[in-house]
């Protein structure tokens, strides 16, 4: 597990949600292999699947601005992490995915979790504030 939290990189002013705050909405993107959006969902978490590119006008449309949690399941869709934040900083973002953490995004993620390495159900409950 990693947790690329580091936030001395980061630019903007506005506090970003913090990582102990529990969701209650949440979007996820991409394939859910590891069937976070399912755990999420029976932790009481309002999950909006988005099964198309993370674009913004994508994200947007699925309300980014309004949810408290962004997950996304695959590094390859790592480049949406920047317009989520650009979109909104008061969302906590995790990388639920297999692979390493593009050095590109580090900075932006709250929190970055193989699912090999935990699944669904703990990383859920913590997310969720119901451990």
């Amino acid at each position: 597990m990693t947790n690329p939290a580091d936030t001395t990189d980061r630019t903007d002013d506005e506090p970003r949600a913090s990582s102990n705050e529990p969701a209650s909405t949440a979007i996820v993107a991409g394939p859910d292999d590891g069937q976070i959006a399912g755990a999420l969902e029976a932790e009481g978490v309002a999950v909006t699947r988005l099964d198309e590119p993370p674009t913004r006008p994508a994200l947007e449309t699925a309300g980014i601005t309004d949810v408290d949690l962004y997950v996304f399941t695959e590094y390859a869709d790592a480049t949406s992490v920047p317009i989520a934040r650009d979109l909104t900083t008061r969302l906590r973002i995790v990388a639920y995915a297999s692979g390493s953490v593009p050095e590109f995004v580090r900075g932006q993620l709250d929190l970055a979790i193989d699912p090999q390495a935990m699944g669904p159900t703990i990383v859920a409950e913590e997310l969720a504030g119901t451990a």
